[in-house]
Formats: C-alpha cells, sequence, structure tokens
C-alpha cells in the first residue's frame, strides 16, 4: 500500500486535493493507498517525528509557520525519501522546490487533467523503488530502504545497522537468526557482498579494496579480516566487470 500525505492550511483546499487523490486511486484499483490529511507543515513534520513515513507528498507552498519549502526540507532532514509534488497558488517558489528534491510543482486549481499524469508517473517510480528496497523491522516499525541507499549493513549486538548514503543509520529490532540468514534477501543481489562475519557490504559504493580493508566512496573505511578478503575481492571484481549497474 502506497502512504499519501496531503497538507494544506486551506480546509477547501484539503478536502479538494483528498478528493482528487481518491478519484485517481478509485480508477487504478490494482494500486492501493492509504491517505492521511494534515493542516500545516508542523502538524506533518511532528508526525514524521514520531515515526510516520509517507510514500507520496501533496503539499501546499504558502502556509503560516512552516511553509511547503520548509516542510519540504524537513521531510529530507528526517530521512524520508517519499516523493514531493508541491499544489501552490504562486509560481514564485518553483526554483526553491528543487532543494527538497521535488517531483513536480502544479499551481492552483489544480484539474484531473494537469494532476492525473504527474501522479501516475510518481507512482510509477514508486513502485520501481519499492520493488528495489528491502524492508527493515525498526524499533518505530516498517521502514523501506532503497537497496542503491545501502553502504554497508554491520552486526551491532544482536540487531543490524544499515549504514546510508545520506550519513543515516537505521537500527533493526533485535534478530533472532544469524546475521546472515537475516540478511539472506540482501546477499542474494548481486549488488551486495559478505565480508566476514559481521559485515554486508554495497559493492557498488566499494572505491577500492586494500590489504587490510575496503574504502567506501563515502570515505568509510571498512575493515576486512584476511580469511574473507580473496572471497570479497573476488565478488567485488565480478559485481563491476558485470556492469556494475544498481
Amino acid at each position: 500500500m502506497l502512504k499519501v500525505a496531503v497538507c494544506d492550511d486551506d480546509a477547501a483546499e484539503l478536502a479538494r486535493a483528498a478528493e482528487l487523490l481518491k478519484a485517481f486511486f478509485a480508477q487504478r484499483p490494482e494500486v492501493t493507498a492509504g491517505l492521511t490529511s494534515f493542516s500545516g507543515g508542523e502538524e506533518l513534520v511532528s508526525a514524521l517525528e514520531q515515526g510516520a513515513d509517507f510514500d507520496l507528498y501533496l503539499l501546499d507552498v504558502l502556509m503560516p509557520g512552516l511553509n511547503g519549502i520548509e516542510t519540504g526540507k524537513a521531510i529530507r532532514r528526517l530521512g524520508r525519501d517519499g516523493e514531493i509534488i508541491y499544489l501552490t497558488s504562486s509560481p514564485d517558489y518553483a526554483v526553491d522546490s528543487y532543494l527538497t528534491q521535488a517531483f513536480f510543482y502544479l499551481l492552483k486549481p489544480v484539474r484531473e487533467e494537469q494532476l492525473f499524469p504527474v501522479l501516475e508517473r510518481a507512482v510509477k517510480v514508486l513502485q520501481k523503488r519499492r520493488s528495489q528496497a528491502t524492508i527493515v523491522n525498526t524499533p518505530a516499525g516498517l521502514r523501506s530502504v532503497p537497496l542503491s541507499d545501502i553502504l554497508y549493513v554491520e552486526r551491532v549486538d544482536r540487531s543490524m545497522r544499515y549504514y546510508l548514503t545520506g550519513g543515516e543509520a537505521v537500527d533493526s529490532r533485535t534478530i533472532r537468526g544469524s546475521f546472515r540468514e537475516e540478511l539472506a534477501g540482501l546477499l542474494a543481489d548481486g549488488r551486495f557482498a559478505p565480508c566476514g562475519a559481521s559485515f554486508v557490504l554495497g559493492l557498488h559504493h566499494v572505491r577500492s579494496v586494500e590489504k587490510g580493508g575496503v574504502l567506501l566512496d563515502s570515505g568509510t573505511w571498512v575493515p576486512v579480516s584476511r580469511s574473507a578478503f580473496v572471497e570479497l575481492k573476488r565478488a567485488w571484481m565480478d559485481y563491476w566487470l558485470g556492469g556494475g549497474e544498481l
């Protein structure tokens, strides 16, 4: 199910956006979606800080308190990677919307023939991303993590810590099986390889394999045991010789 957040301080506009979304998903019964409405940026950001997450955000720009651009920046700062579509009465913030990695910027009043094609493209992007992601059971709930964002995974006590490209670290709940058993799905993907008993590396982000460890493109050094070195180096070379695609 896709989780969608709509945020607008104008109650009529909020209801209108919600109705458009319902109409869009009603025409696509193969896509299930849950809709949550927010009357301001602070309310939405507060929900995110308490663990909420959304795949798609429809944000008004001109709101009191946190405007739409500031809200979008907060969404990214909190590590959320859902697509953002701005609905606004002013064209003045179109350039600023790029600072939030916005998917699209539409001027009100928004009509079906304008919004629906944008939603169609956004849903396709989200579905493709979801098919290339792993689900992490975190203390705050289930979290979808894109495979392309994973630098490496480390066992920390009885949990797994996912280190991501944006500098974020995501911890899992306590695991019941072995480290490799828990990461079997990840290791089945050719982009990942074990590095000793406590690390799994994203091969795409390995800059060099050297004696004693590997250097990631983030600048992080990950130690590699002597027994794991040969296997890891072979996996890394096979990956890049095979095209090295995410």
